[in-house]
Order: C-alpha cells, then structure tokens, then sequence
C-alpha cells in the first residue's frame, strides 16, 4: 500500500528556494516580453480536446491527459501546450488585422516526460507574434529569447536552426502515410541513417539522398554551403537556406558571445512549424533550453492561417539548469509591540526590503533568507546595521 504523501511520477512540490527563483525568473521574463510589446494573456488549463489538439499533429496527442467534462458529457484535454491556446485568442477573441504580440505564462501537463530528468508539469513560458510573415518576425523571436535566456543568467549559449521547408521539399511528391512520414522524422532528428535508409528505398532517388545528406548538416556556417552543394535543386530549400543564412548573419552580430550552427535535420518538437526553427542550448548542457520558430498554419483550424512566430521554454528546467542561488539577503526585526519598531518594519518593506521578524522563542532557527542585516534601537530609534 503506497504512501498517502506519494506523488505520481515526474511530479514534484516545488520547495521556497526553488519556487523563489522560478517566481524571480517569471517575473523578469514577462518583463522583458514586455519591453519588446509582448502583452500578456491567461489561456485556460483545459479545453474541449477538438479545439486543444486541431491541427497540432499525433505528438502533442500522445502528450495530452483525457477526461470527460461532467456538465457536458464532451472530451476534454488538460494542455500540453499552450501555443494553440494562444493562436486561438490570436484568431477569434482578438481578431486583430495587424500585428499581434503575445506573452503567457503557466503550467501545461504532460503524459509522458520529455527526459529521463524532466518533469510532467512544466511552467511553459511564451511568445508568439502574429501578422507579420517576413523574417523580421523570426528574427524577433530569436532576439527575445536569447535576451531571456540571458536574462535567467545563462552563459555560453548555443543556438541551432533549421527550417522545416526543407524536409518538406524533400518528400514533395512522395506519397506517404502519416504513420510512414512519423517514422521518417524521428529517424531524422535521431540521426538514424540505417533506418531512414530502409525507409526511404523505395523514394525518388533525389529525395532518399536528400534525406540521408540531412543527417550529416549539422554544425558551422559551412553546413549552408554543403547543403547548397548536395541537395537537390528546389525553390523550397533554396528559399530555407537564404533565410538560415540572413538570420544567422544577424544573430551574430547582434550577440557575438553566442555560438551559431544549423542542425539541417532537427525536426523536434511539435508538428506545427512550417519554417524557420530554433534551438537554444548552453554549451556542456544537453537539455534544449528553448525551442521556437515559424508556425504560420496553426492557426488555420481557427479559420485564420495568419504567420506567426515564437517560441517556448519550461521556466522550472531554466532554474535547474542555471543553478543559481536561491538565498536572498534580508533583515532581521525582533518582533515586539514598540510602536517604533512596528513603524520601521513597515517602512522598510514599503521600500522593498524583506524583512524577517524573529517570533519569541525562534531566535535560532535556519530558514531560507540569509540575514545579513539586522533592526536594532539605538538612541530610542531603530536602525539597520550590518551583521
């Protein structure tokens, strides 16, 4: 018999450091979406399942939790992702002509982890920007999240592109079924030639070698010029790499600290990108930290197939990940009935102090806060001094 305190598996209290520096980070990030104009919207934890999963593809429904509404008898489906939530505001609640910013922040559910080391309950931070179909829009996207990043005290950052179109234009043609076309992107993004190569042998002979070159583009600014020179001659992928190109051209200039690569068969993530992609990682790290790009179709089960672009991080794995103190500096009150003393605790947490006021009879016990200062009376008034 299992213990009444047990959690599920991948599930986890989040504890008052841990949550500190989640809360700080959550903060500073919407932040900075705002400084870019991004406005914040509160999508639902649940929705009916047809709204929550159209158009999103077989792995965003393997990773959504089912159940029935008990007022309407309907399937429901807790959020696995917020990004169709948010197309869906974009298209029917907004309706907006132009271009449309937006931010969120909150926990999605997930079936299964992501990792051996992930949890089941990520805090899912945002951005999309809707209207705008020029690179200008992807390259927004990129900037914001690498500000945020840097923002959460990540260094030695490493981003990867890719573009979707490209293995598109490779099976232009190809009849598949989706279990078949499922087959082939997993093999893809695992790098797997042995079994793309089986399930390629009976495709145009142009679009199995385009395949298996995908699997070795990987790396530098040459990988641009050795996917010029080995795949086949398409508007698709000749449009991709001119934009992998001007992106990753102004990527570097804007944040020359950061390393550029292309990994050309990176298809992970969800079925919705129909461009440009992104993957940012911290160098000696192999966790993606963010996962973004172009997106210009889900929108189009809402009845508006408007460009967008964005993309996600999972603010509890930045935390982990950036390993930063969750100690905060705080000073410590004793708690009495003084009338000044009670006024100048007030005054200093008007100001933005934390202040720690030791109840009688807890003078020694160890908390989170690390009082380096303290209140004290000196002359009939009460003063912070140092410890």
């Amino acid at each position: 018999m299992s213990s009444a305190w047990l959690l599920p598996e991948h599930i986890a209290d989040v504890l008052p450091s841990e949550a500190r520096r989640i809360e700080e980070l959550r903060r500073a990030m919407l932040d900075m979406a705002r400084g870019y104009g991004y406005e914040l919207v509160m999508p639902p934890l649940l929705e009916y399942l047809e709204s929550l999963l159209s158009g999103t593809g077989r792995e965003l429904d393997l990773r959504t939790f089912k159940l029935v509404d008990q007022l309407s008898g309907r399937t429901m489906g807790v959020r696995a992702d917020a990004t169709p939530q948010v197309a869906r505001i974009d298209a029917h609640l907004l309706n907006r002509q132009g271009v449309t910013r937006l931010c969120y922040c909150g926990p999605v559910l997930h079936t299964r982890p992501a990792s051996l080391h992930s949890t089941r309950e990520p805090l899912q931070f945002g951005a999309e920007i809707y209207g705008h179909g020029g690179l200008e829009a992807d390259l927004e996207a990129q900037e914001l999240a690498l500000d945020c990043l840097q923002r959460a005290g990540m260094q030695e950052l490493i981003i990867d592109l890719a573009d979707a179109r490209i293995v598109r234009a490779l099976l232009d043609g190809v009849r598949l079924g989706q279990g078949v076309r499922d087959e082939v992107y997993a093999a893809l993004a695992a790098k797997d030639t042995p079994t793309l190569r089986a399930l390629s042998a009976d495709f145009p002979a142009a679009s199995r070698e385009g395949l298996l070159a995908l699997t070795s583009l990987y790396g530098g600014a040459e990988v641009l010029d050795e996917a010029e020179r080995v795949l086949p001659r398409h508007e698709g992928i000749a449009a991709a790499l001119r934009d992998l190109r001007w992106l990753s051209e102004h990527v570097r200039r804007a944040y020359p600290a950061v390393t550029v690569g292309f990994d050309l068969a990176d298809l992970s993530g969800y079925a919705y990108y129909s461009g440009t992609r992104f993957a940012i990682y911290a160098a000696g790290c192999s966790d993606t930290l963010v996962r973004g790009g172009r997106y210009d179709e889900v929108g189009a089960v809402f009845g508006r197939n408007r460009p967008a672009a964005g993309f996600s991080a999972d603010l509890k794995a930045l935390v982990r990940m950036a390993q930063v103190d969750g100690v905060r500096a705080a000073i410590r009150a004793p708690w009495g009935e003084d009338a000044g003393l009670r006024a100048a605790v007030r005054r200093l947490r008007e100001q933005g102090e934390t202040v720690v006021c030791v109840l009688p009879g807890h003078e020694h016990e160890v908390q989170e806060f690390d009082c380096d200062r303290a209140l004290v009376q000196s002359g009939g008034d009460w003063a912070v001094v140092p410890l």
